[in-house]
């Protein structure tokens, strides 16, 4: 399979043969940002434009079909309305904070985003402890929410706020167990070798039942961490008309918008890398044949069908369930979720200690 590797060594290489070191690295970063940057905006539009054709099929309709050929542009036309909309001043707000919130939530998606494993040798940020900078990056987010909930000045705001804190904290503790069930079985926390290991089989299938159950552990859990249905109580319109963000306006709402359906293509990033195997192919030992050729298959278009099968399995979890309350969600987490997902990290050290796996 190709190594981007090389790629990304031989400019490193050119930049620093005609440029001092520092000026080379300067200008490495910003070509970085800026790739980061429109990938994340681009796979925003497909992401939302997907939503609404998922949710049209799910309800037997058609979606957005009228701005562009089979509503392509519809995307396109709302970012221009979010960009012209004014931003209104809430009286009695925390100015800086409320301005803040917004910020602090996307630059965690942003960041987060960033230590996706792409291809090999596609990835930003790759680290030994890579799997805890994932777990950290991804959980200050929430300071956002809870902050753009305190300072909004509106009891609706403030109530969706606690109530997205709880949860989100929460259910990081499941998909924190999740992660280390992999990162038992795999024997590194760097997302690299992670994805290296699983070269010759997806862990979901090499891991045994552990590691099914823990795959199944993270979907819940991650539709818990988006505050996507069933689990939308932090925005829950016939209570809360839009949760913690029902004060924003214009784009500052609107980076609310793209970090949530981003953090969805993350979680579905993230489960794809740990049990799909991320960029590499499908292998079936004893079929040569069929082996090569799936290696002919470069490795992002396989991790972009794995995360894309993911996000349609959460859409579907999303379009099929109904809304629990705040007392089940809570209940879901503490009383099944953590205790089972304690039980499953213990029986996957167990496994591997024993070399009971394949």
């Amino acid at each position: 399979m190709f190594d981007f590797t090389s790629m990304t060594t031989a400019i490193d290489s050119y930049l620093n043969s005609v440029l001092p070191s520092s000026a080379a690295t300067l200008i490495e970063c910003a070509i970085i940002a800026v790739c980061v940057i429109v990938a994340y905006l681009v796979f925003a539009i497909i992401m939302i434009f997907m939503e609404r054709k998922v949710c049209a099929a799910f309800q037997c309709r058609l979606g957005p079909m009228r701005v562009g050929p089979w509503g392509l542009l519809q995307v396109f036309a709302d970012v221009f309305k979010m960009l012209i909309k004014e931003i209104i001043s809430i009286k009695n707000s925390d100015k800086i904070l409320y301005n803040l919130a917004p910020f602090l939530v996307l630059m965690s998606s942003i960041i987060t985003f960033s230590c996706l494993p792409f291809d090999k040798g596609l990835q930003v940020l790759d680290f030994n402890i890579g799997a805890f900078f994932i777990m950290a990056a991804s959980s200050f987010g929430i300071l956002g929410i809870l902050l753009a909930g305190w300072s909004s000045n509106n009891k609706f705001s403030m109530i969706g706020a606690v109530r997205s804190g709880g949860q989100m904290i929460s259910y990081e503790l499941s998909m924190g167990l999740s992660i280390l069930t992999l990162v038992v079985l795999s024997g590194t926390m760097q997302i690299s070798e992670i994805v290296e290991t699983q070269t010759k089989g997806w862990f979901i299938f090499t891991g045994h039942v552990p590691a099914f159950i823990a795959f199944i552990i993270y979907i819940i859990a991650g539709n818990a961490e988006t505050n996507r249905a069933p689990f939308d109580l932090p925005e829950a319109e016939s209570e809360l008309t839009a949760g913690f963000h029902t004060e924003y306006s214009g784009m500052n709402f609107g980076f609310f918008y793209v970090a949530e359906f981003m953090n969805m293509f993350i979680i579905a990033g993230i489960a794809s890398t740990l049990f799909l195997g991320g960029w590499a192919p499908l292998y079936v030992p004893g079929l040569e044949g069929f082996n090569s050729v799936m290696e002919c298959i470069p490795g992002f278009v396989w991790f972009l069908a794995k995360t894309f099968f993911v996000i349609w399995l959460l859409m579907w979890i999303r379009w099929t369930f109904p809304r629990l309350r705040i007392d089940q969600v809570l209940a879901l987490e503490w009383k099944y979720l953590v205790p089972i997902g304690l039980i499953n990290l213990l029986i996957m050290t167990i496994c591997v200690v024993m070399g009971w796996t394949f």
